[in-house]
């Protein structure tokens, strides 16, 4: 063959070197491959149709596991809390995966040992680029491999094979809508993720206090080149059952201030600052990161997760980085206590960029 002549070629021209090799009078002998040894399903045609009705069998089994689990996601729902509904949930779905990952595997296994080629061969290692006539073997080696295979053949194998893996996927691409909020008659908007992330709990009048202590801010305690971790007052009232760690991801802001003369303001924001005291969203416009570091001479914050950097003195724009828009400002202003309050919500969405599609 056109394969074994180019290796023996191949090995008449490499010449290693002898290095600290040691020539030996007897070496060891290529023992060679022992006998072959025929399968039932080689010698008698009824065992090979039996080994070919097991493994469409078992990968319409896996199929049923696939279906099951998507129905089992249905049938038995967690929307209640109970520890017995979770429970179900979980045993049922799992039930079905593991069904039909096991006999997809099982299927796959008997396949490659009673149906596919038994045959032993060598393949030798080049110890460079093989030859075009190498190349053309490897086409061809291919093609053998689906012939012995019955990949192309077995038609009925083949098709409840893809059918398995196709069903496969759809379990694990069901369970991701259980990580999505659902609608209730009180929350209308439970279910739309737009509509939960493009509000925040800031309000008119909602007081800007300390994170994580809830201290109410006056404007006077707000010293030059400070940076101050803020949250909506109410936030810490809601609890981890009650949504804290949702809305303060949404609505954390970060609280600094300059002299008024150092901000470069647009006619329709200079009312949104007071006295050099700007309030920016702290989740970075790139993928939602914490903009956590404050540069007090040059007056940047720095995203410490992909760089991106927005100078606070003009509407805290982009500098530097893959963030592509500045951080939302939150508009404020001082109550008659002298405390520091938002004038609204924000004006645009905060987060990541995905906002500038909607």
């Amino acid at each position: 063959m056109a394969h074994d002549d180019d290796t023996q070629a191949l090995d008449r021209a490499y010449q290693p070197s002898p290095g600290l090799g040691v020539a030996v009078s007897d070496p060891a002998q290529n023992p060679g491959l022992p006998p072959h040894r025929e399968r039932m399903t080689d010698k008698d045609p009824k065992a090979e149709k039996a080994a070919v009705r097991s493994v469409y069998t078992l990968f319409y089994l896996s199929l049923a596991g696939s279906i099951w689990a998507v129905a089992a996601y249905m049938l038995f729902p967690i929307e209640s809390g109970a520890l017995i509904d979770v429970r179900n949930n979980n045993l049922f779905i799992g039930l079905g995966i593991g069904l039909a990952l096991l006999a997809l595997g099982l299927g796959a296994i008997h396949w490659s040992k009673a149906l596919m080629s038994d045959k032993e061969f060598v393949e030798h290692r080049h110890p460079t680029r093989g030859r075009d006539s190498v190349r053309e073997a490897s086409i061809k080696a291919f093609a053998d491999a689906n012939e012995e295979s019955g990949f192309g053949r077995r038609t009925v194998i083949r098709n409840s094979l893809i059918a398995a893996v196709v069903a496969s996927i759809v379990p694990g691409v069901t369970l991701f809508r259980g990580l999505a909020p659902h609608a209730t008659a009180e929350e209308p908007n439970a279910g739309d993720p737009v509509a939960l992330l493009k509000h925040t709990m800031w309000d008119k009048g909602t007081r800007l206090v300390r994170d994580p202590d809830g201290t109410p801010i006056r404007a006077a305690d707000v010293t030059l080149g400070s940076a101050v971790h803020v949250i909506p007052e109410g936030l810490n009232e809601l609890g981890h059952d009650g949504g804290l760690l949702e809305e303060k991801a949404k609505a954390i802001v970060l609280l600094m201030r300059l002299r008024p003369e150092q901000l470069i303001e647009s006619e329709d924001r200079k009312d949104w600052s007071y006295d050099g005291i700007v309030a920016y969203s702290k989740v970075c416009t790139h993928v939602g990161c914490p903009v956590a570091l404050y540069e007090q001479q040059t007056h940047h914050l720095l995203c410490p997760c992909h760089q991106s950097q927005f100078d606070v003195t003009e509407h805290a724009k982009v500098i530097f980085g893959p963030a592509a828009r500045p951080l939302p400002q939150l508009p404020i202003e001082v109550d008659d206590e002298g405390y520091l309050v938002a004038q609204s919500d924000f004006k645009e969405p905060v987060g990541p960029s995905f906002w500038e599609r909607h």
